[in-house]
C-alpha cells in the first residue's frame, strides 16, 4: 500500500495497492512500522524536483511517494547479513512496505545500493540498525523520527552560519518561527554572544512561538518593518516570496545573508529576484555534513551531533506532544494539514499507513 501525491498539483493523493514483488538475490522486504510527518516533509515534496526527493521512491509517471523518517523491520531477506527479525531506522516512503537493494553493511547498519538511489547523498540512503533492547513504539522512537531529522537540519544551519562568524550579523531572523526547524535553529543560535534572535510567524503562532522562551522578540508576518535594527542573517524556512520581501526591504544592503532553508508556506513562493540585499541562497545540509567531516573527522562530528541531541530532546519533550494515527484516510488528512499549513506547531504526528490502533508509550 502506497500512499502517492500528485506532482503537478500536490493536494491530490491516492491510495494504490500494487502486487509485492519477489525478492531478487541480496534484496530485502521492510515492513514499515511508523513515520513521522511534519513540515519538513512537505518540503521535500515542494522541491523534489529540484534536489530529487522524488527520485527516492519512485511512482508512476506524473506521481510521487513523499520520503519520510520512521522504522521498518525485516520481513523478508536474501541476504545473507540482514536477517528477518532486525528492525531498522531510516528514510522510508509513506508506503506499508520497501524493498531495498542491501549493500555496505556493518555493525551499525547497511546501506540501500538500489541504483536509483546512487545519486543521492548517502546520508539518506543508510538504514540503521535498532537494538533489541530499545522499545518499539516508545517515546524516545517516536521523538527520534519526527524531531532528530530536523534538529540535524537545525543544527548544521546554525553551524554553517557559526562557521560563517554570521556573516558579520548581529540580528537573525526565522521565519516559520512555530516550526520545529525554526525553533531548533532558535534554540542554537541563542547560545551564541551578541546575536538577537528573532521569530517571524502568523498572528495565530505567536504566543507559542514566545512560550518557547528561545526567540529574543517574536513579529508577524506584515510587520517586517518592526524587524530591529542592525546588521541581520536572515533563515528562510517558510519560503515565502511576501515576507521574504518584507524581510530585504526592511534591511536593505544591511541583510548580509539569506539562507534559503524550508518551504512551509510553498503557495507564495518565487520573487527571489529584484530584491535590495544578497540574492537568497539554498542551504544543502548534507555539503555542512561533509565539510564538518573533513574538519573534526566523522568521530568528533558524531560525537558533537550526539551531546547537541541528548541536550535537545528532554528540552523538546517539554513542549511537543505527540498525535498517533493509523490508516490511509488518518494519513492523508495529516499530510493535507500540514500542506495547507493549518498544523498546531506544538503537536508531532506519528503515523502509520496500515489500519490499527497506534498509541504512545
Amino acid at each position: 500500500m502506497d500512499l502517492i501525491v500528485n506532482r503537478a498539483d500536490l493536494h491530490e493523493t491516492r491510495i494504490v495497492n500494487l502486487p509485492a514483488p519477489a525478492l531478487q538475490p541480496g534484496q530485502a522486504r521492510l515492513s514499515i512500522e511508523r513515520f513521522g510527518l511534519s513540515a519538513n516533509n512537505i518540503t521535500y515534496a515542494v522541491i523534489g524536483d529540484m534536489l530529487q526527493y522524488w527520485d527516492f521512491f519512485p511512482a508512476e509517471a506524473g506521481w510521487g511517494r513523499i520520503p519520510v523518517w520512521g522504522y521498518a523491520e525485516v520481513v523478508e531477506s536474501t541476504d545473507a547479513t540482514l536477517a528477518v527479525g532486525q528492525r531498522v531506522f531510516g528514510f522510508l516512503p509513506m508506503s506499508s512496505e520497501l524493498v531495498v537493494n542491501v549493500g555496505r553493511a556493518d555493525a551499525g547498519g547497511f546501506t540501500d545500493v538500489s541504483a536509483h538511489r546512487a545519486p543521492m547523498a548517502g546520508a539518506y540512503n543508510r538504514y540503521l540498525f535498532v537494538a533489541p533492547t530499545e522499545q518499539a513504539g516508545s517515546a524516545d522512537e517516536d521523538r527520534r523520527m519526527l524531531l532528530y531529522p530536523l534538529f540535524f537540519t537545525s543544527f548544521l544551519a546554525d553551524d554553517f552560519l557559526g562557521d560563517n562568524d554570521y556573516f558579520g550579523a548581529s540580528v537573525l531572523v526565522i521565519s516559520s518561527a512555530s516550526s520545529k526547524t525554526g525553533l531548533g535553529i532558535a534554540r542554537q543560535a541563542a547560545r551564541r554572544e551578541g546575536l538577537t534572535v528573532v521569530g517571524l510567524t502568523a498572528p495565530g503562532n505567536i504566543d507559542f512561538t514566545e512560550s518557547i522562551g528561545v526567540y529574543d522578540l517574536v513579529v508577524a508576518y506584515g510587520d517586517e518593518g518592526h524587524l530591529p535594527e542592525g546588521r541581520a542573517v536572515y533563515v528562510d524556512v517558510s519560503g515565502s516570496a511576501t515576507v521574504r520581501a518584507g524581510v530585504h526591504h526592511r534591511y536593505g544592503d544591511d541583510l548580509t545573508y539569506d539562507m534559503m532553508l524550508g518551504g512551509t508556506h510553498w503557495d507564495d513562493m518565487g520573487g527571489a529576484s529584484d530584491l535590495p540585499g544578497p540574492k537568497p541562497a539554498f542551504f544543502f545540509a548534507p555539503g555542512q555534513i561533509s565539510k564538518r567531516s573533513e574538519d573534526w573527522g566523522q568521530a568528533k562530528l558524531d560525537a558533537t551531533i550526539g551531546a547537541a541531541w541528548a541536550d535537545y530532546a528532554p528540552w523538546a519533550a517539554s513542549w511537543i506532544e505527540f498525535q498517533h494515527d493509523s490508516g490511509p484516510d488518518a494519513v492523508a488528512a495529516t499530510y493535507l494539514e500540514l500542506l495547507d499549513n493549518k498544523a498546531t506547531p506544538s503537536v508531532g504526528h506519528i503515523l502509520t499507513l496500515t489500519a490499527g490502533t497506534v498509541t504512545a508509550r
